[in-house]
């Protein structure tokens, strides 16, 4: 698990961004549209915060309301790892400003919800059922900004308030092509679908399965680039503010 960090930006651009995921997907993503996150894992217990929700709602939670409970239960859980304090009033400097970004993906279909099967067995079984069938792949995105201390609480004020927070759903629908028993079982043989929502990639071995998409495919992805830039300026930023400067990591080849 990546240790938190409160140190300036290491990216070299002019806002951190740390993403709340351990997903490979979502961290390339982001390198190839010219981002360098700062990855640390949230320890979210994501049974207990769908549970509590529920309970709170007093009726389960539809598909897309579970994934955003996730991504803003695990955006919160960061946040409070890096130390938030108090956002500075007035400053646009931008000087240690922090973005954590939480994500969670979810297939929905026929009303139920499917995340990462884990066995080979529910992969399998969860193929027989998709062959030939559609969904919709739901990602949640939850983006707080963490402000750097102001002169109140430099000199030693203890109240805090809460981190700025935007959220918004990327849902796409997804067509897959009907799969024989052989090729269910080399694709499950890959490992692949057992650690992904869905029990799918559209990236990887699992993209020759799918035969459409309609919506935003980043989003079926684990990271929607539209749909976060839209949180970017909605936290008064610029999207180009997150990409690296000159000298740093910068896109990587496709």
């Amino acid at each position: 698990m990546s240790e938190p960090t409160t140190a300036a930006p290491t990216s070299g651009a002019a806002v951190t961004l740390v993403l709340a995921s351990a997903s490979p997907a979502r961290l390339t993503t982001l390198r190839r549209a010219g981002v360098e996150p700062v990855v640390v894992v949230s320890d979210v217990d994501e049974d207990a915060a769908l549970e509590r929700a529920a309970a709170d709602a007093g009726h389960p939670l539809a598909v897309a309301d579970q994934v955003a409970v996730l991504a803003a239960a695990k955006a919160a859980a960061v946040a409070r790892r890096l130390g938030a304090g108090p956002r500075a009033a007035g400053d646009d400097a931008g000087s240690g400003r922090v973005l954590v970004l939480g994500c969670d993906s979810l297939l929905e279909v026929d009303g139920r919800a499917h995340g990462k099967p884990a066995t080979a067995e529910r992969a399998t079984a969860r193929w027989r059922a998709l062959s030939g069938r559609s969904g919709v792949l739901h990602t949640g995105h939850h983006l707080l900004l963490l402000e750097p201390p102001g002169p109140r609480q430099a000199a030693g004020a203890t109240a805090a308030a809460r981190p700025a927070a935007h959220a918004a759903l990327s849902s796409t629908r997804v067509h897959f092509a009907e799969v024989d028993e052989e090729e269910i079982a080399a694709y499950v043989a890959t490992g692949e679908p057992l650690a992904v929502a869905g029990a799918f990639t559209l990236d990887g071995y699992g993209g020759a399965f799918v035969t459409g998409v309609e919506g935003d495919h980043h989003g079926v992805i684990g990271l929607s680039l539209p749909t976060l830039r839209t949180l970017v300026r909605a936290h008064g930023l610029r999207w180009t503010d997150l990409w690296a400067a000159p000298g740093h990591p910068g896109p990587e080849p496709a």
